[in-house]
């Protein structure tokens, strides 16, 4: 015997039936399992409706978690990683393509700052080579004014990172 598991729309259904009180208390059960559920309702509840805000909150940590950035390259490379991870997590919250954008495009500005640009570590030059090609995916599915918008700050960024990384073929990552 196995349990049924039911699909979104059916839960949806349930959850329309349901009153506030019992409502609330589900919600609560849910994020008491899991560390990103909570986070999830706290950013819902606490930070939705100011995404600007929220957006310079999680720039100015991963800001610092760059400042605290390894010198060795391996391990370097896996702070990274975890640092994507986090932003990764964060633009899930928000669900914005924008948000991602401006995210990632601040990601690879600290990089530029952060990481040691003169390594010959293959890993963390794929890092920094990926987040260009999604930023550049994530461009072009925006509406076309912030399509214009958004393709200027990654202009800028090539332009700063054609100077900083020689390894860089920034022909590659034109738009």
């Amino acid at each position: 015997m196995s349990i049924t598991t039911y699909g979104l729309q059916q839960i949806k259904k349930e959850l329309q039936h349901l009153p506030n009180e019992q409502l609330a208390e589900l919600l609560l059960r849910v994020a008491r399992y899991k560390k990103e559920n909570k986070e999830l309702l706290a950013y819902l509840l606490f930070n939705a409706h100011d995404e600007q805000g929220f957006i310079e909150q999680v720039k100015a940590e991963v800001g610092f978690n760059f400042s605290q950035l390894p010198t060795q390259s391996y391990f370097a490379a896996k702070g990274l990683r975890k640092i994507l991870r986090l932003i990764t997590k964060y633009v899930k919250f928000t669900a914005s393509k924008p948000a991602e954008i401006e995210l990632l495009i601040s990601f690879c500005q600290n990089y530029l700052q952060y990481a040691d640009r003169k390594t010959s570590y293959k890993p963390l030059r794929v890092i920094f080579i990926r987040q260009l090609e999604k930023i550049r995916t994530s461009i072009g599915k925006l509406h076309e004014d912030l399509q214009y918008d958004y393709s200027s700050s990654y202009e800028e960024l090539l332009a700063d990172a054609d100077k900083k990384l020689q390894w860089l073929n920034i022909n590659d990552h034109v738009l």
